[in-house]
């Protein structure tokens, strides 16, 4: 079985950090922590916080798939335990592929089915079969309640709600046009990673192998009933005062960067309501009455966190760059926040900013390119 033209050679193991398995930056340890649909008790945050203050940099850094993670850990075993202790760390063997993306605000607003218990059953379900360890940490699983929001990011093995009670199955990011009914989905989705291990050689992901998706399907004897839908992901994230109709307000925030700092994670856990970490590097505080939505508003706004939908922040990324990062030619997210500050950015519009040519962390879409080089920056209107 061969990689599809012009897909990556996987011929070194799979080496995606995780909170055991971490990855030495120019700055230290880098530790990854998997967050399955982005979920956090706010005694998790806190917990969270208190590690990178005592064993980090004093910053959590959100990833594109909800996760989180550390940077300049200084002693990787004693996060590990602090991890473990916090219930974020339920299954060492497995802590890797607990990839799971699921629409932030499903059963609180909008959408068809509320996928929290999927994301909880399929993570129970991963950490239970002893195989499923040998998943790639690349492997993404997505659960979308049927508005689409998070079925266009291209996960491996996806749910995606056509009604109540029916889901449709995504392979390869894309909608299989198989229909299963939405109690069996779960079951479908462990049967279907089973399938990806069975079918695998060194690729990481079921788009780089040839035939993937139709191959998945014929071992679970499956076959497309309807016209795929096609599926696509929003740029952002919602942000701001979300009613949820029934008195209770979510509020999400946007985070400059998507790089938390502790003192911001501890106000948010000390609310005492629970949190989601989106895929678009932002934070959601949920289930809360309007009187303490208000106060959250007046206290973390000037903390940094964005609650305003136009805020310029909210089109700026950035790589790590210096000095984090060893290849990086500049510090650009020192550079990136003077050109906000001072209303003179490069471009219109979505830009992110890159150290390197490696342009890591670069979102999806329409997204101006500014990489530095050395001498500057060079300014490319990018595409997707």
């Amino acid at each position: 079985m061969s990689a599809e033209p012009n897909t990556p050679d996987r011929s070194r193991p799979d080496a995606c950090p995780g909170a055991l398995a971490v990855h030495q930056a120019a700055d230290g340890a880098l530790s990854r922590v998997r967050l399955p649909g982005g979920f956090l008790a706010p005694g998790q945050l806190q917990s969270l916080a208190e590690a990178a203050d005592d064993l980090g940099n004093g910053e959590l850094e959100l990833t594109s798939r909800g996760n989180v993670q550390f940077r300049a850990v200084t002693d990787p075993q004693a996060l590990a335990g602090r991890l473990a202790t916090a219930g974020l760390l339920p299954s060492p063997t497995h802590e890797r592929v607990r990839n799971i993306v699921a629409t932030p605000l499903s059963g609180r607003i909008g959408g068809l089915v509320d996928v929290r218990d999927w994301v909880r059953g399929l993570d129970r379900g991963l950490c239970a079969d002893p195989a499923l360890a040998d998943l790639p940490g690349r492997v993404l699983f997505s659960l979308d309640d049927g508005r689409g929001d998070v079925s266009g990011l291209s996960a491996d093995l996806g749910l995606h709600a056509v009604s109540a009670d029916r889901v449709a199955l995504v392979l390869a990011g894309r909608d299989s046009g198989v229909r299963i009914d939405a109690a069996d989905g779960v079951g479908a989705l462990l049967a279907a990673a089973r399938a990806l291990l069975e079918i695998r050689d060194r690729q990481w992901r079921l788009h780089e192998i040839d035939g993937g998706p139709e191959r998945v399907l014929d071992r679970l004897g499956l076959r497309p009933e309807q016209d795929p839908v096609t599926l696509s992901a929003p740029d952002a994230g919602p942000v701001g005062w979300l009613d949820h109709g029934d008195g209770a307000v979510t509020l999400a925030a946007g985070v400059r960067f998507g790089t938390l700092p502790t003192r911001t994670a501890q106000f948010l856990a000390a609310v005492e309501k629970p949190i989601v970490v989106t895929p678009w590097k932002s934070v959601l505080l949920c289930d809360l009455d309007e009187w303490t939505a208000e106060q959250v508003v007046r206290v973390l706004a000037p903390m940094g966190l964005i609650f305003d939908a136009n805020s310029p922040w909210l089109e700026v990324s950035a790589c790590t760059g210096r000095p984090g990062c060893a290849k990086s030619l500049a510090d650009v997210r020192t550079d990136a926040s003077a050109a906000v500050d001072s209303g003179e950015l490069p471009a219109q519009g979505r830009q992110h900013w890159s150290g390197c040519e490696r342009r890591c962390g670069r979102p999806r879409g329409e997204v101006t390119d500014v990489v530095a080089t050395g001498e500057g920056y060079r300014v490319e209107q990018g595409h997707g």
